[in-house]
């Protein structure tokens, strides 16, 4: 009997939220080994100690995939929120592509938009051709292929869609409304496959690589997941757990 995606990611990996020093070093460790030495987007030189850090990590929350068998950390993604005591300061998406955002984000309140932001897998994970160019390793040639070992390729699809049940996890926790993003094209054409679709909001930028400036709401990207597909849907949202999700009344802080 095949299994479903949900219960092969369950099999193989699990999702952990990075909350302690020691997990957010695991985040920075990875980060490192991904941006530093694998694609060369930070100098090594940098980070003496082997952990890429920057100024938004304080403002973030962070997850972890771990692969059971091997316990290994397989990949990791953060969401840069908002500061509490200075809410218009810009997201990375703002100054680095340099885009006006839409109006009728402009009247959100901001300390419901997020970024997600350093969305990569570890060259342990990433095993097909051409992947390790790529932080989240894919590429224009692969991007709509299964990732998995070959014990695994029949039950899990491309780690980068358990990224994605990351940041719904994280979302639903801090009642956010809308994700900015820095996207890969061929991350935005495999999530596409799945009903995932971004929204361009300026032209391509150099920065880590050639990456376009989007903007999605969330919870309302799960809408179309659940028509195109209903098995994606069960590991993104958890069996319904975080969609649809329940706002909760008033935000949580990452400062405690």
């Amino acid at each position: 009997m095949v299994k479903s995606i949900d219960e092969a990611f369950n099999d193989y990996f699990e999702i952990v939220p990075a909350t302690s020093p020691e997990l957010k070093n695991e985040v920075y460790r990875l980060r490192y080994q991904v941006y530093c030495l694998e694609t060369g987007f930070e100098n090594p030189d940098d980070y003496p100690d082997g952990l890429e850090r920057d100024e938004y990590d304080e403002s973030s929350i962070h997850s972890l995939i771990r692969h059971r068998s091997t316990g290994l950390y397989a990949a990791t993604t953060r969401l840069i929120l908002p500061d509490p005591s200075n809410p218009d300061r810009p997201f990375p998406i703002e100054r680095y592509a340099k885009v006006a955002l839409p109006s009728s984000v402009g009247k959100i309140d901001r300390m419901h938009l997020s970024e997600i932001s350093r969305f990569c897998v570890s060259k342990e994970f990433k095993r097909r051709r051409g992947e390790q160019g790529s932080a989240t390793g894919l590429n224009d040639q692969n991007f709509n292929e299964w990732f998995a070992t070959p014990d695994e390729r029949r039950a899990f699809p491309h780690i980068t869609l358990a990224l994605m049940a990351c940041i719904t996890r994280m979302s639903a926790q801090y009642g956010l409304s809308h994700w900015f993003g820095l996207m890969e094209a061929p991350l935005i054409r495999m999530v596409a496959l799945l009903g995932i679709y971004w929204t361009a909001i300026g032209p391509p930028v150099e920065h880590h690589g050639r990456r376009l400036p989007c903007i999605m709401p969330f919870p309302d990207f799960l809408a179309p997941v659940a028509e195109k597909s209903p098995e994606t849907l069960e590991l993104l949202s958890d069996h319904g757990r975080f969609w649809p999700p329940q706002v909760p009344q008033h935000q949580a802080s990452v400062w405690h």
